[in-house]
């Protein structure tokens, strides 16, 4: 057997370490995204941890998911607080980046909390600590313990985060329906919004209903939400007959949730997906900066 200081035994070794590092990586990537709201992202932090992965001695590492996910959790952190800064002066509304969960639902993880996109919205209100501590505990069931050990807190600090950040989200966390019933309201929304029928999409909204359009100022699109159940509905209305003709509507899944694409010419240029509570729909998110639909056109 080729020892390890030999060239077979590194190049088995560094095969070693690639196996654990693509065995980690749909949960690794659940992680980052969660934290981020960026598929694009997430993938920079990816690539960042398998050069750590690769440069460090990995003899020494006894969990390598371990190792993994307290790397590209503090990468996260990092990358969150300067995003933070650089959404401050994004042109209009900012909104997580969707991806498409048809074919991994939970995008590796033990369930499918904080991935919707209106819940991904909320967790931009907390501290990038506050939301990896989230993510880690309600996402990936991690005991504080080890929540402690990433995030670099003691056990009672890695608790009141997650308590902290569990507040905030109940405060403002509005319950959701089953899935046939989103599919059901999305339809009938995106109907509405084509035929313009005021009376129709006010039925469908609940009163303090917002609309968010994501061009990040590349396409246009409205730099203010819409909000109000009437002020939305009379916007859908205004620029039904110039918006929707060519426009082809297909089905989709956006973040475990029913979602459409839009193309004109084969071209996807939006996904929308709606919010749906109990009450009706309470927001409208329409992506259409093109760099934030890579995610759901691959």
């Amino acid at each position: 057997m080729p020892s390890k200081n030999s060239p077979a035994g590194d190049a088995e070794d560094l095969r070693e370490a690639e196996a654990a590092f693509q065995d980690a990586r749909g949960y690794l990537f659940g992680i980052a995204y969660r934290m981020l709201g960026s598929a694009g992202e997430a993938e920079d932090i990816l690539q960042e941890a398998w050069i750590r992965w690769q440069t460090s001695d990995r003899s020494k590492v006894e969990n390598p998911r371990a190792f993994l996910t307290t790397t590209v959790t503090r990468l996260a952190i990092n990358v969150l607080q300067s995003a933070r800064v650089r959404r401050q002066t994004y042109v209009g509304p900012w909104l997580p980046e969707p991806v498409d969960t048809s074919g991994d639902p939970a995008l590796g993880a033990v369930n499918a909390e904080a991935l919707e996109l209106a819940v991904l919205m909320l967790l931009e209100k907390l501290t990038p600590t506050e939301r990896a501590a989230y993510v880690l505990r309600q996402a990936f069931d991690y005991p504080y313990e080890q929540i402690a050990e990433i995030t670099g807190q003691t056990n009672a600090s890695a608790r009141q985060l997650v308590s902290r950040a569990r507040k905030r989200l109940a405060a403002e966390k509005r319950a959701s329906v089953a899935a046939a019933e989103h599919k059901r309201f999305l339809t009938a929304f995106v109907t509405a919004a084509q035929d313009g029928d005021v009376a129709v999409l006010e039925r469908l909204l609940t009163e303090d209903a917002i609309s968010y359009a994501d061009g990040g100022g590349v396409v246009r699109a409205s730099k203010f939400p819409v909000v109000g159940r009437h002020r939305v509905a009379r916007y859908y209305h205004a620029f039904a007959d110039r918006f929707w003709p060519g426009v082809t509507v297909e089905p989709a899944e956006a973040n475990g949730r029913p979602a459409v694409s839009l193309s004109r010419d084969g071209t996807v240029f939006a996904v929308l997906t709606v919010s749906v509570t109990p009450d009706g729909i309470d927001r409208v998110l329409v992506m259409m900066n093109p760099s934030k639909l890579a995610a759901m056109t691959v």
